[in-house]
């Protein structure tokens, strides 16, 4: 197992498949009830609490009780630890029905989930997401979100790419929002609190005649979003500009097949 830039150690692909295909339940020889769900459970909500960087497998050992060597048992390391509960998480963003609303639909929820996913796991945007856990709630995560693009005139590869368009747009967005978030907690500060300091000090130092667009255009936007950014505003925005694109390129692939996109 090597170091990643990130500081942790590269899962190694055969353990890691082992691990998240087993999904051991407790084991009924130990008074611990431990489990690899159990253990998944206490390792997130570490994370979502304090952060990934205060994860260990020896923190882990205390909170659930147990000697690390005990827990080193289910889990190989903490690579593979890593694997285990980004797949945990990802099984709570797959829907039970296939969208009945049409493709666009489908896709607007995917990209909500995704970014609410992110939003309540920011944890998840300090991992690399190059090469995902292969798991089970990975892979019913990706049949869900294809499903919204099914049957409607895009081959396989395409319909892959869309799919990965709006996640890794929902993805982008949440690592903005969530760096605010930081930002606010660190500083004690509110982004509009910063801007009711800064935007009228802004006016002492810039000569609005030199920059007239962006004294005109930063002054307009920081009083409709109360500070300098909206993390929501941008993802909805955006989202409705990436469907519109979606769909144009949709309705020229179905209009060369002589067919309409349902």
């Amino acid at each position: 197992m090597r170091p990643d830039e990130r500081g942790r150690g590269t899962a190694d692909p055969a353990r890691s498949l082992a691990l998240l295909w087993s999904r051991r339940g407790p084991d009924a020889r130990s008074r611990s009830n431990l489990g690899l769900e159990r253990i998944a459970r206490v390792a997130i909500e570490t994370c979502d609490a304090e952060g990934l960087g205060e994860l260990s497998m020896r923190r882990l050992a205390q909170a659930l009780g147990v000697g690390v060597m005990s827990l080193y048992t289910y889990v190989p390391g903490k690579a593979e630890l890593i694997d285990l509960m980004v797949d945990t998480v990802y099984g709570e963003v797959v829907g039970p029905a296939v969208p009945s609303d049409g493709w666009r639909a489908g896709l607007e929820r995917v990209a909500r989930d995704n970014w609410s996913l992110r939003r309540r796991h920011p944890w998840l945007l300090r991992i690399p997401v190059g090469r995902p856990p292969l798991g089970p709630h990975a892979m019913a995560k990706y049949e869900y979100e294809l499903r919204a693009v099914e049957g409607i005139g895009l081959t396989e590869v395409e319909m892959d790419s869309v799919v990965h368009l709006v996640t890794d747009y929902a993805e982008g967005v949440a690592r903005r929002a969530v760096d605010a978030s930081v930002l606010e907690r660190e500083s004690g500060m509110t982004d509009e609190q910063w801007w009711r300091v800064c935007g009228p000090l802004l006016g002492a130092f810039v000569d609005g005649s030199v920059f007239p667009t962006a004294t005109r255009v930063g002054s307009a936007a920081g009083a409709a979003h109360g500070g300098s950014y909206s993390p929501e505003h941008a993802f909805e925005f955006g989202l409705g500009r990436l469907l519109d694109g979606i769909e144009v390129f949709i309705a020229a692939r179905t209009a060369a097949a002589g067919r309409s996109p349902r």
